[in-house]
């Protein structure tokens, strides 16, 4: 399959289309983003690598690093992850109040924002340095060391993170936080803070294509059955309330972030990573979906 000749193909015929949707300008940083920006890498199982647009200018990843932060907290604490958060897609906004209280303060996965404040508070009570601990997890993972937190995106968030405030505090009510929450809340914030181009992203998540995959350091990243729930929760709870939607067009485990990012997988076959900044009503890339519903159509890799 000439996946470069199709890559360019969709690029150029999605570019020439409106680009509709806004940019996430709740957040000072992300709403000085150019929101013309458009990029596509794949990486597949053998090695290739194929890029459009915009593939290799930085962006934050935002949300998209929560599957990130799920992957190192279930290597570390294994099955004990869930008995603080759940496993089930939330219908809800990623930022929503609502089912909490219905709940006792258990958030419905690790994808949504009360979710991966809880992974978070897990982890800061397992590690002597988290922050630290998690760059070490991720340079290790994608064998970049030159991942750093974003500090001016990551106190951009603190300065307008008043619903996300609410939410851990919310939960710490319910005794679902351990830590304090200003500690919780500086860590949830950097890890979305990280700025990755679409050609780190798609690498860095070759390890959930296959769990044959090691680090760099020579070690299984995830054992097989925990890739396979990690690409579960992808594939139900990635999108927030439009996750239903992108299973039935794409058909793939994938995670987006309010920066414009989507990342995809096809187990045992590639990585695809897509970055264009304006969102659609649901908070998802609006390129980046058109562009995997129609580059999953060409190819007939939708997993169903």
């Amino acid at each position: 399959m000439n996946y470069q000749e199709i890559v360019d193909t969709l690029f150029e015929q999605i570019k020439s289309q409106e680009n509709k949707g806004e940019v996430a300008s709740y957040i000072p940083e992300l709403s000085k983003v150019d929101p013309s920006h458009f990029g596509i890498c794949l990486k597949t199982m053998d090695g290739r690598e194929f890029g459009a647009g915009d593939w290799q200018h930085k962006f934050s990843i935002q949300s998209i690093a929560k599957v990130l932060i799920l992957s190192w907290a279930y290597k570390t604490l294994g099955d004990r992850l869930w008995e603080r958060v759940g496993v089930e897609p939330s219908g809800n906004a990623f930022n929503s109040l609502t089912q909490l209280e219905t709940d006792h303060g258990i958030p419905r996965n690790p994808l949504i924002n009360a979710g991966a404040m809880v992974v978070c508070d897990m982890l800061l009570s397992q590690a002597e340095s988290a922050k630290d601990d998690f760059l070490s997890f991720l340079r290790n993972i994608s064998g970049n060391a030159h991942f750093q937190y974003s500090e001016h995106i990551a106190q951009s968030e603190k300065s307008v993170g008043y619903r996300n405030i609410a939410l851990c505090n919310f939960i710490k009510s319910f005794e679902n936080i351990k830590n304090e929450p200003e500690e919780v809340l500086d860590f949830y914030f950097h890890i979305c803070s990280i700025e990755m181009t679409c050609q780190e992203l798609a690498q860095t998540f070759m390890f959930l294509v296959s769990d044959t995959i090691k680090s760099f350091e020579g070690k299984i990243i995830l054992e097989e059955f925990q890739a396979v729930r990690v690409n579960a929760i992808m594939q139900t709870c990635g999108f927030y309330d439009e996750s239903g939607e992108f299973a039935f067009r794409v058909g793939l485990p994938g995670k987006s972030g309010v920066g414009g990012g989507i990342l995809a997988l096809h187990p045992e076959q590639y990585a695809i990573a897509v970055w264009s900044p304006k969102l659609n009503s649901k908070g998802n890339s609006y390129r980046g979906m058109k562009f995997l519903e129609s580059f999953t159509s060409m190819t007939k890799s939708n997993n169903f």
